[in-house]
C-alpha cells in the first residue's frame, strides 16, 4: 500500500455485485461466503462464484477480501477450519476475522493470505493495533467510535507498513462498533453470527414504572426521532482529512446493497479519491457533482460520525426512519446481441419511458426504450417480472456492466 494513496474498498453481495464493484472503481472488494460471516441474509458466494469473483478481480487488477468475522461458538469452530481449508484453494487476497481463535485458526491453515482485523474486534487503540501486528495482522479495521485525531495517533505508533482501513461511507449501527446484543434479546436471532434483526431501526418507548401503560416515545426532541436510528457515515467532503490521518483503505459499509448503490458510491468515491491525488482544486470544483451523486442511490440522512468527536443530536435521523430513494434499479447490460442489450430485469420498465444508462465514467445518458423482447422473440410492452431475462432496444449506445436506472419523481 502506498501511502497517500488509499485503497476504495467495496462490498458485494453476489458475483453480479462485484464485477460491478471492480468496474466502477473498486481497488478491492470484499465478500462474504456461505457461512461464518456477519450478513447472513445477503446473497453471499458458492465457492465457485467465490472463485470466480476472484478470477475477475485479479484480472482487472483489484482484491478480493473474505469476511470469516461471527464470534464463534464451540460448534462452530470444526465447520471454520474445513471453511478456512477451501479458501485456502481458491486463494482470496485477505480473510477478515474478528474472533481470536479464527485468526489462529487462519494463521495455522492458510498463513500466505492476509489476515485482516474486523472492527467487530473493537479496535480502539494502538495498543490494540500493535497486539494485532505481533500476532501476524497485516490490517486492523478501526471502530467507528475513533475521531481522525485517535486515528492520527495510532497511525504514528504502528509500523509503517501495518495498514489502517476505516469506514468511509454507509449505515452507522448504534451499538459498539456494531456488537449488536439487542437482535438476540428480542428475537433470538444473533447479530454476532449472521442474523441481525436491525433493532436499532425500529421504534421505541419508555415506560415508569409507577405508570405502567403510560408509554413515553423515544424522542431527541420535538421533531420525533428514534434515538437509536443513526445517520448515514458520509466523508466524501473530507477526503484530505481522511488521507492526511493515514488511513490505508476507505471502506464502504452495505454488503446488503444492490448493484445500483454499489456502482454509485464506487464511481463518487473513485472520481473523488483520484480528483483531489491529481488536483486539489479539482476535487473541490466537483464537489456539487460528488454530493449530487451519492445522494441518487438508497440512503439516509448524512453524518461524518465520530471523526471529529463525539456527535451530539444531529448524528440523529429527525422525522423519518425511512430512506430516500431518488433511482429505480433496473437492471446491467450483459451484452449486445443483434442491436438488443442483454439484460435480467430488477424492477418494472415499458417501451417509451426515458430511462437512464449510467457509465463508470461519471456520465449519465437518458435512453429511451424502444423494444423490449423475451429470450424466445417475442415482443413485451413492459418488463414486470424481477429476474427475468430480456433484450432491450435503446436509442443510445451502451457497453456491457453499464446500469440501467429510472430517476423517481
Amino acid at each position: 500500500m502506498r501511502r497517500g494513496r488509499p485503497e476504495l474498498l467495496i462490498p458485494a453481495s453476489s458475483l453480479e455485485v462485484l464485477k460491478t464493484a471492480v468496474i466502477f472503481g473498486a481497488d478491492a472488494v470484499y465478500i462474504g461466503g456461505e457461512a461464518f460471516g456477519l450478513r447472513a441474509k445477503a446473497k453471499n458466494f458458492s465457492m465457485e462464484d467465490m472463485k470466480e469473483g476472484i478470477a475477475f478481480a485479479h484480472a482487472h487488477g483489484a482484491r478480493v477480501h473474505v469476511t470469516v468475522n461471527i464470534l464463534a461458538h464451540n460448534d462452530d469452530l470444526p465447520g471454520v477450519e474445513e471453511y478456512l481449508k477451501e479458501l485456502k484453494e481458491i486463494g482470496p487476497d485477505a480473510l477478515i476475522i474478528a474472533d481470536p481463535a479464527i485468526f489462529q485458526m487462519a494463521k495455522d491453515i492458510c498463513p500466505g493470505i492476509e489476515r485482516h482485523i474486523s472492527t467487530q474486534a473493537n479496535n480502539t487503540n494502538y495498543g490494540t493495533y500493535l497486539f494485532w501486528w505481533k500476532q501476524g495482522a497485516k490490517r486492523v479495521v478501526s471502530a467507528r467510535e475513533l475521531s481522525l485525531k485517535e486515528i492520527r495517533e495510532i497511525r504514528d505508533r504502528i509500523p509503517e507498513e501495518m495498514e489502517i482501513e476505516s469506514f468511509i461511507h454507509g449505515a452507522m449501527c448504534i451499538s459498539y462498533s456494531g456488537r449488536c446484543l439487542l437482535s438476540n434479546y428480542f428475537t433470538g436471532r444473533d447479530a454476532n453470527q449472521g442474523a441481525c434483526t436491525h433493532p436499532c431501526r425500529w421504534k421505541y418507548a419508555v415506560v415508569e414504572e409507577t405508570r405502567p401503560g403510560e408509554y413515553m416515545p423515544v424522542y431527541e426532541n420535538e421533531r420525533g426521532t428514534y434515538i437509536f436510528n443513526s445517520k448515514d457515515l458520509c466523508m466524501i467532503g473530507h477526503i484530505p482529512e481522511m488521507i492526511e490521518a493515514g488511513i490505508d483503505s476507505f471502506k464502504i459499509e452495505g454488503r446488503m446493497k444492490t448493484a445500483l448503490y454499489v456502482a454509485t458510491v464506487a464511481r463518487t468515491y473513485r472520481k473523488a479519491i483520484d480528483d483531489y491525488l491529481a488536483d486539489v482544486q479539482r476535487y473541490q470544483k466537483n464537489m456539487p457533482w460528488y454530493l449530487d451523486q451519492i445522494s441518487n442511490c438508497t440512503y439516509r440522512q448524512f453524518t461524518t460520525g465520530f471523526y471529529f468527536g463525539k456527535p451530539g443530536d444531529e448524528s440523529q435521523i429527525y422525522d423519518s426512519n425511512t430512506y430516500v430513494k431518488e433511482y429505480t434499479y433496473l437492471g446491467i447490460i450483459g451484452g449486445e446481441k443483434d442491436g438488443l442489450y442483454r439484460i435480467e430485469q430488477r424492477n418494472k420498465f415499458s417501451v417509451g419511458e426515458t430511462i437512464e444508462i449510467m457509465k463508470p465514467d461519471g456520465q449519465n445518458i437518458e435512453t429511451a426504450v424502444q423494444r423490449i423482447v423475451d429470450e424466445e422473440g417475442n415482443e413485451q410492452e413492459s418488463a414486470p417480472h424481477p429476474k427475468q431475462v430480456l433484450y432491450v432496444e435503446l436509442d443510445h449506445e451502451a457497453s456491457q456492466y453499464d446500469i440501467l436506472r429510472r430517476a423517481e419523481s
